[in-house]
């Protein structure tokens, strides 16, 4: 059976993924999923620049507003579960589209992650006392005993990834390093595409598209989920910059400009991760 071309479109906000998806699926004949961490939930639907009904119709999609924020979706738990679509509704089909701007949820999905075992509470019990008693020179010499591939390569004056890699060691008696590199493989050849925009044209774009999500109620949107304002769906920006407004911390247009500022800081973030990662860039209309 021959395997299926996945082709991946990845790119900044704002700058055209949803249409060159939107088009190469039907050029192929095929359907998209999404890998959009912000598009998942129901209860979002303006602020995470979801797709139009009309969008939506011309092509089908999965993951778009299929569970609520209460459901949260993580990278892993999303590759799971498109696989499991992959394996249930394309298997030989020719090809598929894979769209989004979270990079970790399209490498999980394209590549794999690492799996790393529970951390007992004995494992972090010892790890904490051990920084009580040493501090993060206890930690490094512990890692150099228990695994020393994982000491000669980590940044060892970073406290969290000591932390984590000791806690992970610890809890099942197997080195951090044991646990790496075992991804299984896929079942499609992927094509990673970008959308590329030049910087001025892409910040423009989306300075008139938080206009537009203002246009259309995303202040109301917003108020309606301000009882889960502390969710992990909601810490992202067109949303967490109106939770200070509503305790009165500063007036709407700083709200308006902080949601345009941030996005355009998100949207360099994803440009940066996306040519790091050695996308093929496409110009966008």
């Amino acid at each position: 059976m021959p395997r299926t071309k996945l082709t991946v479109v990845g790119g900044p906000t704002a700058s055209g993924k949803t249409t060159l998806a939107i088009k190469l699926a039907k050029q192929y004949g095929t359907e998209i999923i999404s890998a959009d961490s912000r598009q998942f939930y129901t209860e979002m639907k303006i602020g995470n620049a979801r797709p139009t009904e009309e969008e939506l119709a011309a092509v089908p999609h999965h993951f778009v507003a299929d569970r609520s924020i209460l459901d949260p979706l993580t990278a892993g738990s999303f590759a799971r579960e498109a696989l499991q679509l992959y394996h249930d509704r394309f298997t030989g089909a020719e090809h598929l589209i894979v769209v989004g701007g979270s990079g970790l949820y399209l490498r999980a999905l394209c590549e794999g992650l690492d799996e790393f075992p529970d951390v007992t509470d004995a494992a972090r019990s010892r790890v904490q006392c051990l920084w009580e008693e040493k501090g993060i020179a206890g930690w490094q010499q512990l890692l150099a005993e228990l695994d020393p591939t994982t000491y000669a390569t980590v940044d060892r004056a970073n406290p969290r990834r000591l932390q984590r890699m000791l806690e992970v060691s610890l809890s099942e008696g197997q080195p951090y390093s044991s646990y790496l590199g075992k991804r299984p493989a896929r079942p499609f050849d992927v094509a990673y595409l970008t959308t590329d925009l030049p910087r001025e044209l892409l910040y423009d774009r989306i300075n008139r598209r938080v206009a537009q999500m203002v246009a259309a109620g995303l202040e109301a949107e917003a108020q309606s989920l301000t009882v889960h304002q502390d969710l992990p769906a909601l810490q992202t920006v067109g949303y967490r910059e109106w939770w200070p407004y509503f305790r009165g911390e500063y007036n709407r247009a700083r709200v308006i400009e902080l949601i345009k500022q941030h996005s355009r800081r998100y949207a360099k973030r994803q440009g940066t991760w996306f040519r790091g990662a050695n996308y093929m860039p496409v110009v966008t209309p």
